[in-house]
């Protein structure tokens, strides 16, 4: 690229970011906000400059968007000139409106001047042509339309304007000599800059080919040993310290007077000290070793190094040359990919268990379901069926949280009531607390509704109580309140919280608090201050995730030996809490014919019974190869497949794409122990999905309403 194109080329760089700028958030944002001005000067034109305002912003809008198509300096020049003159035929319109050529909003057109001169370095023809169209704007219609009875201040006008236009143009052609020198300048360093790089590789390739030949002498070698990356050290055949390299010194923190001279094994840390004494024999004997270690800093603390010794021979002498790299930052990051390793593995391994849970979970609930709705049963029983299903209830809840965790639950965003979790919280947490914790719950009453996912907020809660509750090994008190509060600006709350209504959680205790010099620091993932092995650094890095993508916001205040004080925001919904209606049990019948595919025998059964009691005619199929040859024979006369994804000896979604081949019209719904984010109804060609366990009555309205969608309702033969 030659210097005039590299020239070119910056200039319309530039030109189209600054262009941008202007344009837009500058200029629409400008034009827009000078609204403003309009109100206190002149009231009773303000809804129409208001219109003016919007038009020119729309248009000026329309014009960053074309400027956004291309880059090209025609282009630009086009844009600028039609931009200006948008602008001067909206503030003529407002000289029209208020004042003519006394007006004071003839500033407006001094304001063109200086944007089109002042910022953007185009041409100086397409900056005079600019200008003049938007002269011939604001003088013509003037001296058209105009009675001129101030002609002192409209001359003043025209000379003011004149003056900033000369002005401009000077100030445009030295800038642009100065630009122009700029980018020359830039180029040419460039080239330089080029060119020295191109010596430096040379210099650097015939630097290592005369090293293979460099002979053992100090100068040559003081060189490579002093500007290594790695710790150098040398020691005799005793483990003196005789020669350091720089950063070997960075790396302990000691002067290379204060090292040499030094035995080796003041620096390391005092263990396996026999090792280390094998360690050196084996290295002396011409064994080369490479082993991690740990030593002693100047200031006290401890540096990992992995270490590459080998026995050297100089001068008829032993010695051991050891390179150092310093290892702490790399050690902390595996142990983190470890644990988020270990985490993924929890996660894999919960998914897997869940599936399974749910299959058996699914039996439970339906045969209690049952029970209670057509068996004859008497109060006690009925009692005693009744607990069954809650208990169910409440394990697939935890499977749920279970698979929140692990990230293998999609969120499910619902207007609820802080107050309802925060019960169904502090129930739970009572059960695995130490006697010697109180917890006291002050909820506010007639709590506003917030949108949020249930289990995710759930476990905000919860791993601040388990925080309150770690924070106080000798007993102590958590309080979790909630409150509706507004936020208004100024009024001591941290600016990054936007002034409005929210619902107040807050969660308290008397612990042993937090250190104000970590206190920043304890969002972040992997920080903890707990023992090894006690915590994972995770629990309010989760809690500030949750609540971020909730748009709330959490604030911490904590004081040594008496407590620390988490207060979380959530914005105010204001929607009815989420009641689905159910449909008349009558409404749920029907007889068309279904089959219905489960490996697990339980389930199998559970659903024959439930649709053959509502009337549907089932073909029950245990593994998905006798549902293919079922479906084979059969195909013209089911309506509807309800089957399973996860089975043996074929999967279901082989299942899906096989039987869609034979009938592609066939309605198909999906239940399984799977979550939604895993099973993809577009991808899958399915018509439902249902998660296990589920109801009796969210399994029949959903037969009901895809096979009536879908057919023409007859009497069955």
């Amino acid at each position: 690229m030659s210097k005039e194109e590299y020239i070119q080329q910056e200039l319309l760089t530039l030109t189209q970011s600054l262009l941008s700028l202007l344009l837009f958030p500058f200029g629409v944002i400008t034009i827009l906000l000078l609204s403003i001005l309009d109100y206190y000067v002149t009231p009773e034109n303000f809804p129409k400059f208001l219109i003016y305002r919007i038009v020119t912003a729309s248009l000026i809008m329309s014009l960053y968007f074309i400027l956004k198509l291309k880059k090209n300096r025609i282009l630009q020049s086009v844009i600028s000139i039609l931009g200006a003159l948008i602008i001067a035929t909206m503030v003529e319109l407002m000289i029209f409106s208020f004042g003519g050529h006394q007006s004071i909003y003839y500033a407006g057109m001094i304001i063109i001047v200086v944007f089109i001169l002042g910022f953007v370095p185009l041409s100086l023809r397409a900056t005079f042509l600019a200008f003049s169209l938007v002269y011939v704007i604001y003088f013509v219609p003037i001296m058209l339309f105009d009675h001129i009875t101030n002609v002192k201040v409209f001359i003043n006008n025209n000379v003011f304007l004149m003056a900033f236009v000369f002005g401009g143009f000077a100030w445009r052609y030295y800038n642009n000599q100065i630009l122009t020198k700029k980018l020359s300048l830039e180029y040419d360093l460039s080239k330089e800059k080029d060119q020295l790089a191109k010596y430096s590789t040379q210099l650097e390739e015939l630097v290592q080919e005369r090293t293979k030949e460099l002979s053992i002498s100090e100068q040559k070698f003081r060189g490579l040993f002093d500007n290594a990356n790695d710790g150098v050290v040398v020691l005799d055949k005793n483990g003196i310290i005789i020669n350091v390299n720089n950063k070997f010194c960075e790396l302990h923190g000691f002067d290379s007077s204060a090292l040499i001279g030094m035995h080796f094994r003041f620096l390391e840390v005092e263990d396996h000290k026999e090792e280390k004494e094998e360690r050196l024999k084996r290295i002396l004997n011409g064994e080369p070793l490479v082993f991690e270690t740990e030593h002693y800093k100047r200031d006290g603390g401890r540096i990992l190094l992995e270490v590459s010794s080998k026995g050297i021979e100089i001068g008829g002498e032993l010695y051991v040359q050891s390179f150092h790299r310093d290892i702490t930052e790399k050690k902390a990051i595996q142990e983190q990919l470890m644990h988020s390793q270990k985490m993924e593995s929890v996660g894999t391994l919960t998914g897997g268990i869940a599936h399974n849970f749910n299959n058996l979970l699914t039996a439970i609930l339906g045969y209690s379901e049952l029970l209670k709705e057509y068996s004859n049963l008497d109060d006690e029983s009925r009692h005693r069926v009744q607990s069954i299903e809650s208990a169910a209830r409440r394990a697939g809840i935890l499977v749920s949280k279970l698979m929140s965790f692990s990230r293998r639950e999609p969120s499910e965003v619902l207007p609820l009531n802080l107050n309802d979790l925060l019960n169904d919280s502090v129930k739970l947490f009572e059960g695995v607390i130490d006697k010697r914790i109180g917890l006291k719950a002050s909820l506010g009453e007639k709590l506003p509704t917030i949108e949020g996912d249930p289990s995710q907020l759930e476990q905000v809660v919860m791993n601040l109580l388990v925080n309150a509750r770690d924070a106080m090994p000798d007993g102590g008190l958590i309080t979790v309140k909630s409150d509706v509060v507004e936020i208004q600006k100024d009024h001591g709350m941290p600016a990054y919280i936007m002034p409005g209504s929210y619902v107040l959680l807050t969660v308290s205790d008397t612990g042993c608090g937090i250190p104000k010099d970590i206190l920043n620091r304890i969002f972040e993932p992997f920080f903890t201050t707990k023992e090894r092995g006690k915590g994972t650094g995770l629990g309010l890095a989760t809690v500030y995730g949750v609540v971020k993508d909730h748009k709330g916001y959490i604030t911490v205040q904590s004081e040594i030996d008496k407590g620390t004080t988490f207060d979380v925001y959530f914005p105010i919904s204001g929607k009815a809490v989420y009641t689905p209606v159910r449909v008349h049990q009558s409404a749920l019948m029907g007889y068309e014919k279904i089959l219905v595919v489960d490996d697990e025998e339980e389930v199998l059964n559970f659903m024959q019974d439930i649709l053959e009691g509502h009337g549907y005619r089932v073909l029950p199929a245990n593994n998905p190869l006798a549902a293919a040859d079922i479906f084979k024979k059969l195909s013209g006369e089911i309506q509807l497949v309800i089957t399973d994804v996860i089975m043996p000896l074929m999967a279901g979604k082989e299942l899906i794409e096989n039987l869609k081949s034979i009938r592609p019209d066939i309605k198909i719904i999906v239940v399984s122990g799977y979550s939604g984010e895993q099973i993809n109804k577009e991808s899958l060609k399915i018509d439902d999905f249902i998660k296990k366990p589920f109801e009796i009555y969210q399994l029949l309205s959903s037969i009901r309403r895809i096979l009536d969608a879908g057919i023409k309702k007859l009497p069955p033969s």
